[in-house]
């Protein structure tokens, strides 16, 4: 990016950003990417887990033996742009779940939604139990 640009958006307060629809812009090509192979779940939602959320995340992950290391996040309109072929877990939170995932697919309403909330609580773990006893 050009030093001027730059300039700009640190006057508006930006410090970074992304291309929501690259289809959209001509001569731009959006090529999937792999995940680490390390990566056992990827956590897709429009909110990215920071201080209690993300907190209250890493409880989750441990209680099925997944690291904070072992996760990622992917923002769902950017969802299309993974290679999901080796994937074992994917969380949906606060979104939609697209069809065709062949992963263990979990889903919630947004990490904020659930703290606090025993019945959300409640169906995620149903959820997580019903993978671990088959």
């Amino acid at each position: 990016m050009q030093e001027r640009q730059q300039y700009y958006l640190q006057e508006m307060g930006i410090q970074s950003w992304q291309l929501i629809h690259p289809e959209r812009i001509p001569g731009v090509v959006h090529t999937p990417y792999d995940l680490p192979s390390s990566c056992k779940l990827l956590f897709v939602s429009p909110v990215l887990p920071e201080g209690t959320q993300a907190v209250m995340f890493e409880k989750v992950l441990k209680s099925f033996d997944v690291s904070l290391e072992e996760a990622r996040h992917v923002y769902p309109h950017s969802l299309d742009l993974v290679v999901l072929t080796h994937i074992e877990w994917i969380w949906f939170a606060g979104c939609s779940v697209p069809e065709g995932i062949t992963a263990k697919l979990l889903t919630s309403p947004l990490l904020s939604q659930i703290d606090g909330h025993p019945l959300h609580r409640r169906e995620l773990w149903r959820q997580i139990c019903s993978y671990q006893a088959s």
